[in-house]
């Protein structure tokens, strides 16, 4: 996009916004409330981008980048930054983090040149921490999704060095955590706070074993719904083929077309 074009889309933005003449809408706004509008947007863009509809992701980036310029006027308005304090922040971030290729830095590997970008992200943090009870946690977003939140808490362990040191330490993990939850499930009376925890528990160690393996797990979760979705969408059509509902088959009739799907689907990829 041109500077001119940028710079018409940040105009439009500041006459949504105009006290007098602007949008009754937009005017309500303000950063908390269109919190929700960006994470859909981002989501939005994701989806197109695993349909493979260019011509929607197009659309879609556009939107999320509107949520940016939204966000830069509200902070114009209260005086703490614009959106050319928001691109000249990212330049200089960009251009830090890879001395590589902006400076005469030697990164030969992709290992080193990882390790140098979080070196620099580990700065960027030590930086920030004055108070004497900062913690590596502090600038971790509350808001992220939390496979997402829990795969950038253990990062910030491993930086300190609290990690295990290969995937089968993880693995003995999940174990480990899968017999406290049978523990909790055989008891006489069941405690459905103490099953949960050691349900989040499981969970957060499976995302370590995840991380371990280099697979981010958000993106593992949404392959496996995919795929779970595609199956039983075969099964209601293999059930449509008997002229039957699902709601008038048994489980165990579910079950064989089940079994069914799976084998088609599997010869087809």
């Amino acid at each position: 996009m041109s500077e001119v074009k940028i710079e018409q889309l940040i105009g439009i933005m500041a006459q949504l916004r105009d006290p007098k003449t602007g949008c009754p809408w937009d005017l309500k706004q303000n950063f908390q409330s269109i919190i929700p509008y960006t994470l859909e947007e981002a989501y939005e863009v994701a989806d197109a981008i695993e349909q493979q509809d260019f011509a929607e992701l197009k659309l879609e980036l556009g939107d999320l980048l509107f949520q940016v310029v939204f966000y830069c006027q509200l902070a114009k308005e209260e005086n703490k930054f614009d959106f050319k304090d928001v691109v000249d922040g990212v330049c200089e971030k960009l251009i830090r983090r890879h001395p590589h290729v902006f400076s005469t830095a030697q990164l030969l590997t992709e290992e080193a040149i990882k390790e140098n970008w979080e070196a620099e992200k580990a700065k960027e943090r030590a930086a920030k921490l004055t108070d004497a009870n900062a913690s590596i946690f502090d600038n971790v977003p509350q808001a992220l999704p939390a496979l997402t939140r829990a795969k950038k808490l253990q990062k910030r362990c491993v930086n300190v060095g609290f990690d295990w040191p290969d995937v089968k330490g993880t693995l003995e993990k999940v174990k480990e955590e899968i017999a406290e939850l049978e523990d909790e499930l055989n008891r006489a009376e069941m405690a459905e706070d103490k099953v949960a925890e050691e349900l989040g528990d499981l969970m957060f160690a499976l995302v370590n074993v995840n991380r371990h393996l280099k697979l981010d797990p958000e993106m593992t979760l949404r392959a496996a719904n995919q795929k779970f979705e595609q199956r039983f969408r075969y099964v209601e059509q293999l059930a449509s083929e008997q002229q039957k509902t699902l709601q008038d088959m048994s489980l165990e009739e579910m079950d064989y077309l089940w079994e069914k799907a799976k084998c088609e689907i599997k010869k087809r990829n």
